[in-house]
């Protein structure tokens, strides 16, 4: 029968409709013809699913300038629970805590449940539906309108107790590609799932880090302040003392309230910044546990490997694989709507006047029949059906292409953002420390009278703005390798936010291939 489809495939492809092509022949003839190919070989209708080609790079194009830890040439250096590099125990609870009761994690859950119901619904079609039923009826009939024998009432008595069976031949393969496409529907979702996990794990680690980021800013906010107000303190005895003029006491407090200001709006930044974790990790608003610094975390190892490697490896580019699969199955339940649906019932059981003799020999009764019904004239709509299957087909191979090219780029960017931010951090720390040694020089210029105070609080304001941004500089280049990590993807993910066991699709027939076949398998099926 695969000749007989890769035949109608390429008169479409040459402008000739399938329709069309069967409509030279008698209907008859041409139903026959197929039937008798599928009741020898067994039939599939559409084209079986062949991954798309893509084009690869050799290496990232930043690689190279970001040392990696020693890896295989062929594969990626694993990243099981990667986030325990930092060596913070307080952000390990946090991810163990999001990947338990994450809301949004909790829902791709649900979703994968939905369809897995689905498939079990959907491969229940091809199997037979047995049925049973029963009835009791008593009835009058009028004498004015029916000519009753003498002596009768018109009063009569019905039973019955049946046993039906219905069964629709798969002959064109339109079941078999229904399921194909509800497996495929089922593993998109199971691979979003771990798109949502790790989403959650990225998040819980970058909001973590930006909360210890804000807290290093506050802890030089408040150092700063302290120095200022002893600087206030000092010109205001002074100013006692006709030592200085009100116009220095006034930039001296100046610069006061500045590092002032800048206390509350942190303060602010942090109780936001641990709500947004609180409702990460399922809790309601509230402050987060933690014992350490920015300067305390343990830098993470950056991994190492091919770019091919993604495909394998992204939930999104596995997503988009598995929705192609299933666009590709529709294909063939298109098809199949210009063939004739075949259905067979049977029904077994009793029927009598009287109850007492429902169970007796000549009560029993049985029926079998045979249903064939197919489309004539449908107004173009099968054609259009058909288009429509495979320009679906093709959105979801460039969304597949778009996935991977997205991969690629999430990668150098995250390699780019980590170049830069080591090379800043290097900068800023020179910074930092000219800037804290000029600040000595300044003091002791303004103390032997070389120079006023406005020089000492030019030179103080610039450290104070330098330390800021080391500090958030630092924590940039720790999230720049949490975007790496997101970036890559993984197997941990599928380990460390597992599907619930009440939640695992049932192990049975046509389920099990769906749930436990490695996600390329299932897609070459």
């Amino acid at each position: 029968m695969r000749h007989l489809d890769r035949y109608f495939a390429r008169r479409e492809e040459g402008g000739v409709s399938w329709g069309t092509r069967i409509g030279r022949f008698s209907l008859p003839v041409s139903v026959a013809l197929v039937a008798a190919v599928c009741a020898i070989g067994g039939c599939t209708l559409g084209p079986d699913y062949v991954r798309p080609s893509a084009v690869t790079p050799n290496a990232f194009r930043f690689a190279g300038d970001v040392p990696a830890t020693p890896a295989s040439e062929s594969t990626l250096t694993p990243l099981p629970a990667w986030w325990k590099s930092f060596g913070d125990a307080d952000l390990d609870a946090l991810v163990d805590e999001g990947l338990a009761a994450n809301h949004d994690l909790r829902i791709a859950t649900a979703r994968v449940e939905a369809f897995s119901a689905q498939v079990v619904v959907t491969g229940a079609q091809g199997l037979p539906q047995v049925g049973y039923g029963a009835s009791a009826a008593r009835q009058k009939v009028s004498s004015s309108t029916t000519a009753l024998p003498p002596g009768s009432s018109g009063i009569g008595e019905n039973y019955t107790a049946m046993v039906s069976a219905s069964w629709e031949l798969d002959l064109w393969g339109r079941l078999r590609r229904e399921n194909e496409a509800a497996r495929a529907n089922l593993l998109a979702t199971e691979q979003a799932r771990l798109g949502v996990a790790l989403t959650v794990v990225s998040s819980i680690v970058t909001g973590y880090i930006t909360l210890l980021d804000l807290d290093r800013q506050l802890e030089i906010s408040q150092a700063t302040l302290e120095g200022r107000k002893s600087s206030v303190d000092v010109f205001k005895m002074r100013l006692e003392g006709g030592a200085v003029s009100e116009f220095e006491m006034m930039q001296v407090t100046a610069e006061y309230e500045t590092a002032a200001a800048a206390i509350p709006t942190l303060q602010q930044a942090i109780a936001q910044q641990e709500h947004a974790l609180s409702i990460l990790v399922g809790r309601n608003p509230g402050p987060i546990v933690r014992r350490h610094t920015l300067e305390q975390l343990t830098q993470p190892p950056v991994p190492a490997g091919l770019p091919s490697d993604l495909i394998a490896r992204r939930p999104d580019i596995l997503q988009a694989e598995q929705q192609l699969v299933a666009a590709n199955a529709a294909i063939g339940v298109a098809r199949t709507l210009y063939f004739p649906s075949i259905s067979l019932t049977a029904a077994a059981g009793t029927a009598s006047r009287e109850l007492n003799t429902l169970f007796t020999g000549p009560s029993r009764t049985w029926s079998f029949a045979g249903q064939l019904a197919g489309p004539l004239f449908a107004g173009g709509s099968i054609a259009a059906l058909n288009q429509q299957a495979r320009a679906q087909h093709d959105q979801a191979v460039e969304a597949y292409q778009l996935s991977i090219q997205n991969a690629f780029r999430d990668v150098d960017d995250a390699l780019a953002t980590i170049k830069a931010k080591r090379e800043l951090v290097v900068v800023l720390e020179r910074q930092v420390t000219a800037l804290t040694r000029a600040v000595e020089l300044t003091r002791e210029r303004y103390d032997n009278g070389y120079t006023d105070y406005l020089e000492v609080l030019d030179t103080e304001r610039s450290l104070f703005n330098s330390q800021l941004s080391l500090s958030s500089a630092q924590g940039d280049k720790y999230q720049a390798l949490v975007s790496l990590y997101r970036a890559l993807g993984g197997d941990w993910i599928d380990q460390v936010a597992p599907l619930p066991v009440a939640q695992q699709p049932p192990e049975h027939g046509h389920v099990s291939n769906a749930v436990n076949s490695p996600v390329a398998k299932a897609g070459s099926q």
